[in-house]
């Protein structure tokens, strides 16, 4: 509801002509849950990135070592959202040695633990919105103008305090 998919896909969309493959994972946490989720997901990243639609990995350990293979000579953009465990880091950007120089991996999580359990080099934490922020997103999205319409003050007060701040409820 803050926005990281939407940064995450807007970063994406800004950066992707600077690397050789890129890959956008999204739903990790609920695509992952489903049969076979994880292996499905590493089979979509090597579609993605190396154009490999005939490889059926079985399972997630004989995933790992081809994803490797195939991407370790590579400048790769990878986006992971919405991760909620550290197995699916590591079915998909398992080590730093899967990739090649330059290559930039993002992950989208609610869970500041698993990015530093699978010891990521930076974060980034998105901040809710202040009052007077999300009170003008607010009035654009219900008014399609930055000025509020006359009569609604305090019904759009009281809409954004309850929204506290998060963009997708607004």
């Amino acid at each position: 509801g803050v926005g990281k998919t939407t940064i995450a896909r807007a970063l994406y969309n800004s950066i992707a002509n600077q690397f050789e493959v890129t890959s956008f994972i999204s739903d990790i946490r609920e695509s992952s849950t489903q049969h076979h989720g994880l292996v499905q997901l590493q089979e979509s990243l090597l579609y993605e990135t190396v154009g490999d639609k005939n490889t059926k990995l079985g399972n997630v350990n004989k995933g790992i070592p081809i994803i490797k293979k195939r991407l370790c000579c590579k400048k790769v953009l990878l986006i992971l959202d919405d991760v909620d465990k550290l197995e699916q880091l590591e079915a998909l950007a398992g080590g730093r040695d899967w990739f090649g120089s330059g290559s930039k991996i993002i992950i989208t999580t609610r869970d500041k633990q698993l990015l530093a359990s699978h010891q990521v080099d930076k974060t980034y934490e998105v901040k809710k919105l202040n009052h007077e922020e999300a009170f003008e997103l607010f009035t654009w999205n219900a008014f399609k103008s930055k000025a509020l319409i006359g009569g609604y003050m305090e019904i759009s007060n009281n809409v954004v305090s309850y929204a506290e701040g998060l963009p997708l409820a607004l």
